[in-house]
């Protein structure tokens, strides 16, 4: 603006004589010559500016650059520790329930106090166990603690308890027992077809024989579902005492197992067990005379219905005749089972079990237990469940003959002293109530007739509540 008021009164100052013309030219083309001077300087300042601010903003780029990587170092050296962290942890899982049960027979006889309160607590473990090659190993380990011996029945029923859950140590009845702590190591297979999986599992260590064989989607688990013990595995293993594991259910022993997986989602195993029996089920002479048993089992799916069918054989070298406290000679027990449980609709499953002892002297000879599991779904409560189950638990011949008179330690008289005949009927009904994520609460109703098959025994009638709190 400057420059074009100056160019005006240039023109207005123009002299009209041709000398006072050319005076004026030369001092026009002076300043002309002067102001076309100021003008480069000013456009070299202003590259020299622009040029410097460039730098200074190329600067400061470079600054926020290196921040940046800087705080990007950081963040990949947490990450760095926090995937440490997470690899030491992978495959670490814990598991923490405690589950107490409340009971009293409203009809027949009980040895002590007409209602009895008990607690247990667990605790399991489960770590890495490394590699050997394309093997991988875990380590299972469980603690067990609790108080109360549960409802002692004076009839002497062919189950041995209604109450499962039961448990206490000896001595300190408060002390915690290293329950199970085994080795598992799964080997792969080569060779197996598009789709499928095969593999050889093998255990060893303290293992309660029960997590591997005669196992049942919804009639194994006393803390969950049914209470009576003949209903949470088969009788004659369990109740009728062929397992011979120790006081408290475990036991040393081995396993292996040959896994397949077929490509449509069906499964199946073959599995071999040896576990200490007797006095072998307390690390003493564990394999003398052991507890064998092998298994066959497979899962299938029908119409997207799962099921799991199970059948086994069993053999016992240090078994106790008729399971009777008294005696203290062994024998061997010899029997076959099977296990089944099948989702019918989407809110129904049932389950039933077979069992059948093929040598020994044992109290009840053939077993069948069998139920039924309904979801919640099925009325507007999802995770509620309910269950009903039957058993019929035959006296052998053998017993039939001798409980009248078998005194086996010479002392007190007859061990049993009654005249048993036929069967003993069970049945059991619960109601599974999901009060929130981690607490369950389950009324439960038994009723044992003709126990131990004595028909003159009075019927029992057990109703109860269990708590059962789960981490």
């Amino acid at each position: 603006m400057k420059f074009k008021k100056t160019l005006v009164c240039l023109a207005l100052s123009i002299p009209a004589s041709p000398a006072l013309a050319a005076q004026f030219d030369a001092s026009l083309k002076a300043q002309l010559s002067q102001l076309a001077q100021r003008l480069e300087q000013l456009e070299a300042d202003n590259r020299t500016l622009q040029t410097r601010l460039a730098e200074v903003e190329q600067h400061e780029e470079k600054e926020a650059m290196a921040a940046r990587l800087e705080d990007l170092e950081i963040e990949l050296l947490t990450l760095r520790r926090q995937a440490r962290t997470i690899e030491a942890v992978e495959g670490i899982s814990v598991g923490a329930a405690m589950t107490m049960v409340a009971q009293t027979a409203l009809a027949g006889e009980t040895d002590a106090a007409d209602s009895q309160l008990n607690y247990r607590a667990d605790v399991s473990v489960t770590l890495p166990g490394g590699e050997i090659g394309d093997a991988e190993g875990r380590l299972f380990v469980h603690f067990r603690l609790g108080q109360g011996q549960g409802l002692a029945l004076s009839s002497p029923g062919f189950s041995s308890t209604p109450n499962s859950t039961a448990f206490e140590s000896e001595g300190d009845d408060a002390a915690a027992v290293l329950a199970q702590a085994w080795y598992q190591l799964d080997v792969p297979l080569e060779g197996a077809p598009k789709g499928a999986s095969r593999h050889l599992e093998v255990n060893f260590g303290k293992i309660d024989p029960f997590v591997f064989f005669d196992q049942n989607a919804i009639a194994d688990d006393e803390s969950t579902r049914f209470l009576n013990n003949a209903f949470v595995h088969n009788p004659l293993l369990d109740s009728g005492g062929a397992v011979g594991v120790d006081a408290y259910g475990f036991t040393p022993g081995a396993r292996l197992a040959y896994h397949a997986d077929g490509a449509s989602g069906d499964w199946w195993r073959a599995s071999l067990g040896a576990f200490g029996a007797g006095e072998g089920a307390s690390f003493g002479n564990s394999f003398s005379r052991p507890f064998l048993v092998a298994q066959l089992e497979n899962g299938r799916q029908f119409n997207g219905l799962a099921g799991n069918y199970r059948l086994y054989a069993w053999t016992n070298g240090s078994a106790t005749p008729y399971s009777n406290a008294a005696a203290s000679d062994t024998e061997r027990q010899s029997g076959w089972g099977l296990s089944a449980d099948q989702q019918i609709t989407e809110t129904a499953t049932v389950f039933a079990r077979y069992g059948q002892a093929t040598q020994g002297s044992v109290r009840f000879d053939q077993a069948i237990t069998a139920g039924v599991e309904l979801s919640g779904a099925a009325w507007g409560r999802e995770k509620d469940r309910l269950g009903i189950a039957g058993g019929w638990l035959r006296a052998s011949k053998d017993f039939e003959a001798d409980a009248p008179v078998l005194d086996a330690d010479g002392v007190d008289g007859p061990d049993f002293g009654y005249a048993p005949s036929g069967a003993e009927y069970l049945a059991e009904l619960y109601y599974a109530w999901q009060v929130n994520e981690h607490l369950e609460l389950t009324p439960d109703l038994q009723w044992i007739a003709r126990p131990g098959a004595d028909g003159a025994a009075e019927d029992i009638t057990v109703v109860g509540l269990r708590a059962t709190m789960g981490f």
